[in-house]
């Protein structure tokens, strides 16, 4: 602002170097003409707290990230050709109009507002245009892939599901379920899914039901409408929240040619209840039980076939050894009787080689020994003539002394000196007595003489020197 347009002196006073002070009220009046100079602009949110005056409509325009509060003249409201009751809170609409000051009064109070001077409801390419702006910021920022780079469990045990209580989805969505043979907990969340309380409200829910540890994935679901109707769906922080859940996320708002920002940063978007109930649930559990039996079947039907092959294969393999073995048996007993013949064979050639060769070797050392007699029989003949005169006359020295010794044999023979009339004191054994203590010890022994023996006794003391020598 400048001090032309408010000439009211430069009275100094001490203080901060500023201008002014200026009166209050031809201030707020210098602030109302600056902000009806501000640049006429169209506007676009929804609409709350609508309230009326003799004169004026009033109530705030908002979105998800701020408010600004709006008045419009009835003439002008009604200008505008909106049905009875169209401009309600809740619905989204389009004003144009700039910002405008209200300087109040002595007891009027000053306000701020924005003065639309045309509303109307806003159509499919007003909010179409702030989907796609929105779309663009979310897909920019990579919120769209977090969803999707989940795991999804095939068969889940417990499934969260946001909806309203009463709606039609929730009957589709548990028809699908149930279509689906599937026998899982469901775990609700029961939100409002259309108007400025939604968005909210099913954030607070998803996230209730992300921070339950058994909650394998999540429905939000909800009936088919305008885009008007499912713009909670497109709300920044509902799709900010959902993008940075831990669970997957499958989305099944309004029908197949709705199309919302949640879609786009779920898990999964699906057209239909049905459809996300076969996305929550991948695996059919009635399909997959009668694949199962089938298959059941199918593996009893093969274990007995195998059974009985193995049966039949076991059966001819316990005959087998028998068999076998008598099959081994005949091809060890040809093995034995060839191994007998070669056994007698190679002994007899054997026996006859060694034969022929022991004839050979005995035929050499026969004709050597031949030889050898006939090399060594000269000199035999002439040793064997010397060895016989040297015989005769040894046998000739022999009996020589053979004679002499036994005449001196013979002049030592007790024989000869019996013949001169002595006796031999001779045992029952035959043992010489050679004294007269041992006559005495026999007691009998026999006197032989030359012609013959006489058997005597003694009868004399023992003692030397005692009685008489007694003989019988």
């Amino acid at each position: 602002m400048e001090n032309s347009q408010i000439s009211l002196g430069d009275a100094a006073r001490p203080g901060p170097q500023l201008p002014g002070p200026f009166a209050v009220g031809r201030y707020a009046k210098v602030l109302q003409e600056e902000m009806r100079k501000r640049a006429r602009v169209l506007l676009i949110g929804e609409v709350t707290g609508v309230g009326r005056s003799k004169v004026q409509a009033y109530f705030e325009l908002r979105d998800g990230d701020g408010a600004v509060p709006c008045v419009i003249w009835l003439n002008d409201l009604e200008r505008a050709g909106l049905p009875e009751g169209a401009l309600r809170d809740g619905v989204e609409v389009v004003i144009a109009g700039g910002p405008d000051y209200y300087p109040g009064g002595g007891t009027a109070s000053p306000s701020f507002s924005f003065r639309a001077t045309h509303v109307r409801l806003a159509g499919e390419g007003d909010l179409l245009a702030r989907l796609e702006a929105l779309r663009t910021q979310l897909r920019a920022e990579g919120l769209f892939e977090l969803q999707k780079q989940l795991a999804r469990p095939r068969l889940p045990k417990a499934i969260g599901v946001v909806t309203a209580e009463g709606g039609a989805a929730r009957r589709d969505l548990l028809a699908g379920l149930e279509r689906r043979g599937w026998g899982g907990t469901v775990i609700w969340a029961f939100a409002p899914v259309q108007d400025r309380h939604a968005a909210p409200a099913i954030g607070r829910a998803l996230q209730d039901l992300a921070a339950r540890p058994e909650v394998e994935a999540i429905v939000v679901t909800r009936g088919g409408g305008s885009l008007a109707d499912l713009w909670a769906f497109c709300d920044e922080t509902l799709c900010r929240t959902v993008a940075m859940l831990r669970v997957p996320v499958v989305s099944a708002v309004g029908h197949e040619r709705d199309s919302t920002l949640i879609d786009d940063v779920a898990a999964v978007a699906c057209s239909t209840p049905t459809h996300a109930a076969e996305a929550a649930v991948p695996l059919d559990c009635r399909a997959a039980r009668r694949e199962l039996g089938r298959q059941a079947l199918s593996l009893r039907r093969g274990a007995d076939g195998a059974i009985g092959a193995r049966a039949r294969h076991l059966g001819s393999l316990a005959r087998g050894p028998a068999r076998a073995l008598q099959r081994q048996r005949a091809v060890l007993n040809q093995k034995t009787r060839e191994i007998r013949a070669a056994s007698e064979r190679g002994v007899a050639e054997r026996g006859a080689f060694q034969r022929r060769i022991a004839t050979i070797v005995l035929e050499r050392a026969r004709r050597r020994a031949l030889d050898r007699v006939e090399r060594a029989g000269e000199k035999e003949r002439r040793h064997g003539a010397t060895l016989d005169a040297a015989a005769v006359r040894a046998v000739a020295q022999r009996r020589e002394v053979l004679r002499t010794a036994a005449v001196a044999l013979r002049a030592h023979d007790p024989e000869r000196t019996l013949e001169r009339g002595y006796a031999l004191a001779e045992t029952s054994d035959g043992e010489p007595l050679t004294s007269a203590a041992a006559a005495t010890a026999a007691g009998r022994f026999s006197l032989r003489f030359s012609d013959g023996r006489v058997d005597a006794r003694t009868t004399a003391d023992p003692r030397p020197g005692i009685g008489a020598d007694h003989r019988e």
